[in-house]
């Protein structure tokens, strides 16, 4: 896997249901390198740390070749890398074979992957079309946040070495399609909750499938 893009984001005003709202997902590609710490990456922004930043989704990771697939979907919009919310644009990155827990070094930072990337309305609103949470949601290709364990840069070029791999099997796809999943598969919930990767909570809402 290779770091393609650096991207980051300026507080944006958006209408929504009426009302105005701020956000960080419009981010864009800097020629400066990242400086990921323990919650977030220093001078992206992040409103809504509900559900953004913080130990577990400090940085997003999104997979740069599938950029086309949605380039086809909407040849209308102007282009750029970050255009996912991303702060990384990783080319190789692929969910189906990395595995939550998965422990990798990057520039000089070290990153586990700790859950994928759940869409919101927000994302719509770059789009457009609210329509897309389900076609991001049916496309199974969600990118990745990750924790940092080492506080480090991240710059362009920079190539991901896998330091540890989880022994746990459960995948980024895996976990993704058992979220959204309405009949539980059982070995991967089983998976799941003895996953200490995943946020906690997560693992707690999946063991009442057990």
């Amino acid at each position: 896997m290779k770091v393609i893009a650096t991207n980051l984001g300026k507080p944006t005003k958006i209408q929504w249901n009426g009302k105005e709202e701020v956000t960080g997902i419009y981010k864009y590609p800097t020629t400066a390198p990242l400086l990921l710490m323990s919650t977030d990456v220093v001078n992206d922004t992040v409103i809504d740390r509900k559900h953004h930043g913080g130990t577990n989704k400090a940085c997003y990771l999104f997979s740069a070749d599938v950029y086309a697939y949605w380039k086809d979907l909407y040849p209308t919009l102007e282009w750029n890398w970050g255009m996912f919310g991303e702060n990384l644009t990783v080319e190789g990155l692929n969910e189906a074979t990395i595995r939550i827990g998965d422990i990798y070094k990057i520039g000089t930072a070290i990153v586990q992957v700790s859950q994928p990337r759940e869409p919101c309305y927000k994302l719509g609103i770059r789009f457009g079309n609210q329509q897309i949470l389900k076609q991001f949601i049916d496309h199974n290709r969600p990118g990745t946040y990750v924790r940092i364990l080492q506080e480090g840069t991240v710059k362009t070029g920079d190539i991901f070495t896998l330091v540890e791999q989880s022994k746990n099997e459960l995948t980024v796809q895996d976990f993704y399609k058992l979220l959204f999943a309405k009949e539980k598969d059982t070995y991967l919930v089983k998976l799941a909750v003895n996953n200490t990767a995943l946020p906690e909570k997560k693992r707690t809402r999946l063991a009442k499938y057990l």
